[in-house]
């Protein structure tokens, strides 16, 4: 275990206190984020044919990548880094906050089955709170920003104009600090990163900050949740 990921498992279980700690097997009824049940955006990109990619940040990877692991038409969701230079892309040094990346996933999906807007709904409504600036629960730094890294104009274009949406519906208590940038690179994350919810499911920051976000995935976006989820290892396994 690295110091920083130490770091991280200690800060959790301080914020949580012995009694959630003593408890961890069972998911607690509410997340240290709450989903918040959201319009679809207006603008969505229309279906085509072959993978698309999309790469999302919501704080530590470990959750976000979980929730697209359940989601329906997602083929694979890897943990990573963005927003920064390949040279710089390891955890420990990411951890510093000096980078300029940001913890994020990346996430390959058949577009016939899902659609790029629907990501983004599932993103802001269960993944994460859009209204965190620079931080996400217990975890804080420019590394745990909330941030869409576009991979072309179009994408772009719908996510500005997503946020815009939900901002002038005042879905959320606070205005939505999500950037909105093109994607430079996008650099996996260690192997000891990846499928962690899924691995990890009684390790207490999971169990508090985690796990309630796929409870709220299966409860608010019902036709896009599957129980087994798709993950790294097993894509690798059959590549």
């Amino acid at each position: 275990m690295t110091p920083h990921l130490f770091s991280r498992l200690s800060l959790c279980a301080a914020a949580i206190g012995a009694l959630a700690v003593a408890s961890f097997a069972v998911a607690p009824s509410i997340a240290a984020e709450d989903a918040v049940v959201i319009p679809a955006p207006a603008m969505d990109a229309p279906q085509a044919d072959g993978l698309q990619t999309a790469v999302v940040a919501g704080g530590c990877f470990w959750g976000v990548q979980g929730v697209f692991q359940h989601t329906a038409g997602v083929v694979n969701a890897v943990s990573g880094y963005a927003g920064g230079n390949k040279s710089t892309a390891k955890y420990d040094v990411v951890s510093t906050g000096t980078t300029g990346h940001a913890e994020s996933v990346e996430i390959k999906y058949d577009p016939k089955r899902i659609s790029y807007g629907k990501i983004l709904q599932i993103y802001f409504s269960v993944a994460h709170d859009p209204t965190q600036l620079n931080r996400q629960g217990p975890d804080t730094g420019t590394q745990y920003r909330s941030e869409i890294f576009a991979t072309n104009a179009e994408q772009k274009k719908i996510a500005e104009a997503y946020i815009a949406q939900l901002d002038a519906a005042k879905v959320f208590k606070r205005p939505i600090v999500t950037k909105v940038g093109m994607l430079d690179g996008f650099f996996p994350a260690e192997a000891y990163h990846q499928d962690y919810l899924t691995l990890h499911p009684n390790q207490p920051y999971i169990a508090y900050n985690d796990l309630p976000k796929i409870e709220n995935l299966k409860k608010i976006f019902a036709q896009n949740y599957v129980e087994k989820p798709t993950l790294v290892s097993s894509s690798k396994a059959t590549n």
